[in-house]
Parts: C-alpha cells; structure tokens; sequence
C-alpha cells in the first residue's frame, strides 16, 4: 500500500491537521455535549483519538528497539476480551484529566507519534502488513472514522 515511510506519515500528518481545531476550543466549551456526536464533548473526541495515539506510540517505540510489540499483543487481547468497555475507561480517565494535560497531550502525541515512526525499521512496519494495519487503524483510518463528529463538535461550540 504505502513505498515507504514518508508516504504514510504525510498521509497521516494530512488526516490529523482538522483535528488540530480542537486546541482552539475555549476551556469553557470544551465539555459541552454534543448530541449527534455519540453525546461526546470536544475532550471526550480529544481523549478517544488520542489515547488510541498514545498505545500506537507505545507500539512504535518498541518497534524501534525490537522486532514485536508487547503492547499492541496486550491490547489486542484486550480489545477481543471487552471491546468498548476499553473505550468507555478512556473515557472516563480523559474526563478526570486536567484541561491543561488534555491540551497538552493533544499537542505533542501526534507529532510524538510521528517522530517514532521514521526511527522504526521500515521492515517493521511499512512492510509488516500486521503493524501497517495497526497504525492505519489508530491513525488514518480512525481519524476518518471520527471526522463527522469532529465537525458537528466543532459546529456545536463554535460561537
């Protein structure tokens, strides 16, 4: 699918860029509720796709050291053991967050993410069609999946 690394990191840097707007939400409008959007605020939809960021980060970090990634095993297990109960966890813990953690991890996860990536064999990943599906599916794809509620949040706390 993808020749090399690069392609798929400006792939990946083009899908996340909207998501980017949700820095710009005000602290007072960032837990509003938004019905059409699964009922999520602005920080619930920041919480989702960055969490799952933060686990491709941790499988990426791994890739560059090794060849496997205990990481995506665990989680995978997880996800086929409780599926949205996992989501739901997130969540939760993303709601108990500071509004200052929240901003930051929005603003360093994904470029975090993407660094770690070009120090990763692309053996280990570009060409390994298991990991290649797992950054599609917590990045490109995922970001694709949620860019509807994206835009009805950002419609819903716009002023």
């Amino acid at each position: 699918m993808y020749l090399n690394a690069l392609e798929f990191l400006e792939e990946e840097r083009d899908a996340w860029r909207p998501f980017e707007a949700l820095a710009s939400i005000p602290d007072e409008r960032l837990d509003v509720k938004v019905d059409v959007a699964h009922g999520w605020s602005a920080r619930d939809l920041i919480g989702h796709l960055v969490a799952w960021q933060e686990y491709a980060l941790a499988t990426a970090r791994e890739l560059a050291v090794g060849e496997r990634s205990p990481t995506k095993e665990r989680l995978d297990a997880e996800w086929d053991a409780r599926g949205d109960e996992v989501n739901a966890e997130i969540e939760a813990e993303w709601r108990a967050l500071p509004v200052e953690e929240v901003r930051r991890r929005l603003t360093t996860i994904p470029g975090e993410l993407r660094g770690y990536l070009t120090v990763v064999p692309e053996i280990r990943w570009i060409k390994n069609d298991e990991y290649l599906r797992h950054f599609l599916d917590e990045t490109i794809e995922h970001y694709g999946e949620h860019r509807p509620d994206l835009e009805a949040i950002l419609t819903a706390v716009g002023d």
